[in-house]
């Protein structure tokens, strides 16, 4: 088989894959850990609602005059709105993030939905009775109607205190400057001798603030970490159905495209919450936009519980402050996640190394990259020349030995050996190059489905990097210049009719594929192309001085410089 031919069918066989790590298989939304069990008395009582009977620790106070106040906690990242009915979180505004949702036009992105609040927190007791602190009201000391977290001051402290009878219920939130995390420390009296499992509401979903809001659906999920990150889709819960995730976590989240919710340990590598369930929420569409996550964690008769939250952007940079793995909140690739992940990771550095020190915008540093990765190739593309005129060198030789022992497959097998070994040919040469920046490809297909960095970053004419071309121009580029690039690397080489047909089919087979795909994507692939064309002209030319071809099609073989 000629080797253009063979490398055609590998390049067929990669984008053939392409569409398997897009869209992975479903996993189970009921998975076990081996570490260990969730509480799973505390999990029968459905995360979504409290019967009115259940016992509250004491009896409820008459007066709830200030029932529905906010106080608001404000910092140059975030403005965070917590209510006096149980410390619930109500809002969740991220001010250095743009919401492109229809309604919320230049307004901060809302991670709460309307009407909806997280980090509700009940208290399921030894007896199974249990009792809701979103029905206690809680007041702020001190009494001021917000806090201001600035950069470069200590942290801050919003505390929330309420009483019924004896029972005394306080919340503290602590807010660092700078991060999008807090710590949530609770103290709860009257709970006895044999303490209580706590159930943490996590989320209730998260409102979407993208144009495209059924791509920003199909990237909901429930994100887990017990010995490493592991994510459920909403899409893989049916609605009314409640998927129960065995513990220990050491956080447990409720993520979109770009945006996360999530409950932490405070300590590092030291797994807290005893599990998790999802119920999944009504549908209004195919679409699922609605799953109740609660976590649950053991409370001490002493009453005292310690989490961190964070709500925030999916931005490589700040969840690797935070530690814990939260980093991999976004586990993507699939089957290819151990070669995805390391390669994703140190583009995007690459890339906003490029931006911020070379003070280069992102479609510039794209374009950089690209040629950087094929100036870094050219040595390889040049020992592929080489390998390639050696095999026109022996093609002869090697036809004739096919056609001598045909009917002796393993004599063939030897034979052809031994003709490779002696004229210094590797067969499959010429791949390495090819394939090389396939990975790269790969992990940038990843980054821009799944990195908030080019959220709404224009360049030149188009309005989003990681949204595809309105207009269709890239992708129409990048199919004329890998059409460009095939035609040119044909030059020197013995027609082929099965090479001559895939020169037009991968073109435009590629070009359809990646129509849709985001247009920074594409324009590093095209940028790409396009550098290589001069580059491959030269090899073209070598090969034609080294090998040249007859007019009646005859090899002329010349002697191969080494």
């Amino acid at each position: 088989m000629e080797r253009r031919l063979l490398l055609a069918i590998v390049l067929a066989l990669l984008v053939w894959f392409v569409p398997l790590v897009i869209w992975p298989p479903k996993p189970n939304p009921a998975g076990q850990r081996a570490s260990g069990r969730a509480d799973t008395a505390a999990l029968q009582t459905p995360a979504e609602s409290v019967s009115s009977a259940d016992r509250p620790l004491a009896r409820p106070s008459a007066s709830r005059s200030d029932t529905g106040r906010t106080v608001w906690v404000q910092s140059p990242l975030y403005r965070l709105g917590f209510s006096t009915d149980g410390g619930r979180l109500t809002s969740v505004e991220l001010l250095k993030y743009q919401a492109f949702a229809p309604g919320d036009s230049a307004q901060p992105v809302e991670l709460v939905p309307h009407g909806d609040a997280f980090l509700g927190h009940r208290l399921v007791l030894p007896g199974g009775d249990t009792v809701s602190l979103d029905d206690w009201v809680l007041k702020p000391t001190p009494d001021v109607p917000g806090i201001v977290v600035n950069a470069g001051q200590p942290a801050q402290t919003l505390r929330l205190d309420g009483d019924r009878g004896a029972s005394h219920v306080t919340l503290e939130y602590r807010f660092v400057p700078d991060e999008y995390r807090f710590d949530v420390r609770g103290t709860v009296t009257g709970l006895g001798s044999g303490g209580a499992v706590l159930l943490i509401d996590v989320a209730n979903g998260l409102r979407s603030a993208e144009k495209d809001s059924l791509d920003d659906f199909r990237h909901y999920a429930v994100v887990t970490k017990a010995s490493k990150a592991e994510r459920t889709d909403f899409s893989g819960i049916k609605p009314g159905q409640r998927a129960l995730f065995d513990g220990p976590f050491e956080w447990v989240g409720v993520k979109s495209k770009y945006f996360i919710t999530a409950a932490l340990a405070l300590e590092e590598g030291q797994p807290t919450f005893g599990g998790a369930i999802a119920v999944g929420g009504p549908r209004t569409g195919k679409a699922a936009t609605r799953t109740h996550v609660t976590v649950t964690m053991p409370v001490q008769p002493t009453g005292t519980f310690r989490y961190q939250v964070f709500a925030g952007p999916l931005d490589y940079q700040h969840l690797a402050r935070v530690g814990h793995g939260l980093d991999d909140a976004n586990p993507y690739g699939g089957i290819f996640r151990p070669i995805i992940r390391p390669v994703s990771v140190f583009v995007v550095n690459i890339l906003l190394w490029m931006h911020d020190r070379l003070h280069l915008a992102y479609g510039w540093a794209l374009i950089l990259f690209g040629i950087v990765i094929r100036v870094l190739l050219w040595p390889l593309n040049q020992k592929a020349m080489e390998s390639s005129i050696r095999m026109q060198a022996v093609a002869p030789l090697i036809k004739e030995t096919q056609d001598k022992y045909k009917n002796e497959p393993e004599r063939l097998q030897r034979e052809m050996m031994r003709i490779y070994r002696e004229h210094k040919v590797n067969p499959f040469g010429g791949c390495l190059p090819m394939l090389l920046p396939w990975p790269v490809l790969l992990a940038l297909f990843f980054v821009f489905a799944n990195t908030i960095v080019f959220r709404g970053v224009p360049f030149l004419w188009l309005p989003d990097l990681s949204r595809p071309d309105p207009y269709r121009i890239i992708p129409i580029l990048l199919g004329l210049s890998m059409f460009g690039l095939s035609k040119v690397g044909q030059i020197g080489v013995p027609p082929n009719p099965q090479t001559k047909m895939m020169v037009y089919f991968m073109p435009l087979f590629m070009t359809v594929l990646f129509l849709n795909f985001a247009s920074g994507l594409n324009l590093y692939y095209a940028a790409q192309n396009i550098f290589s064309i001069p580059q491959q002209y030269l090899i073209a030319k070598r090969r034609l001085r080294e090998a040249p071809v007859t007019a009646g099609g005859a090899r002329v073989v010349a002697p191969v410089k080494t």
